[in-house]
């Protein structure tokens, strides 16, 4: 006799904390690392941290999307959960909730950890990331980040999932406005950086308002383009739910 269950809750957590913990400080070091190397280019450094960004979201997710999901996003949680509730799949809310913490947690100690590795101080960031254009960037990086997503779930492509939101968020660095943050747990671990990276906390209160608007598009725009989301919300895209471990009961 054989039964499925979830990885444990405390495991999940502790994956969802380390990867989001090892997201920014992939973030916040190459943001340090390129100002260093090429401090009279902005567009070498933006560069520079694009693409450590890609590679290193792109292992982190193949680390850690069998044990939690490698969501590392509040977003993506509270779209699993949404799209996944009629039908009883997904993360339930009071896991959303949890995911959220360890999300936060994880994002703010990988900021400390970078700027230790780079003797940097820990301080609030002061770069503020200002203006409307800044806004709409971020309402459509994470549109389209949740879109994406899902619509991997949906039509059973999660293999594809490590690689494509990887480019996805390394593309989006350079045709959004605002760098493409698209998470609120990346977002606030950030303003604990004044570096290249950072972000002033009055502009991440602005992102996070732009990346729940994202959110709820995002989320319209996969209920409209497939509308059997919910039904296949667990299996998909960063493995949006852990995939399910064999127990085996011993006769």
């Amino acid at each position: 006799m054989s039964v499925t269950a979830r990885p444990p809750m405390a495991r999940r957590l502790l994956a969802e904390l380390l990867g989001s913990a090892l997201l920014v400080t992939v973030v916040v070091g190459s943001g340090i690392a390129a100002q260093r190397l090429s401090p009279n280019d902005a567009g070498l450094q933006l560069l520079e941290n694009s693409t450590a960004t890609f590679l290193g979201l792109t292992v982190l997710i193949l680390m850690f999307g069998p044990v939690s999901g490698a969501h590392f996003n509040p977003v993506v949680s509270l779209a699993d959960w949404f799209l996944g509730r009629r039908t009883g799949h997904g993360i339930g809310l009071s896991e959303v909730g949890g995911y959220a913490v360890a999300q936060v947690a994880g994002a703010v100690a990988g900021a400390v950890l970078a700027n230790l590795m780079f003797g940097v101080a820990t301080t609030v960031s002061t770069r503020d990331r200002t203006g409307g254009g800044h806004l709409l960037a971020e309402v459509v990086a994470t549109t389209f980040l949740v879109a994406l997503i899902f619509a991997l779930a949906r039509t059973g492509r999660g293999a594809l999932a490590a690689p494509a939101v990887g480019a996805y968020i390394g593309a989006a660095y350079w045709f959004t406005s605002s760098t493409s943050f698209a998470n609120p747990a990346v977002t606030v671990g950030r303003v604990f950086s004044d570096t290249f990276a950072g972000v002033a906390p009055g502009s991440a209160g602005a992102f996070v308002v732009g990346q729940l608007v994202g959110l709820v598009v995002g989320v319209a725009v996969v209920l409209v383009l497939y509308p059997g989301a919910s039904e296949r919300a667990d299996d998909g895209a960063m493995h949006v739910e852990a995939p399910r471990e064999a127990e085996h009961d011993d006769h």
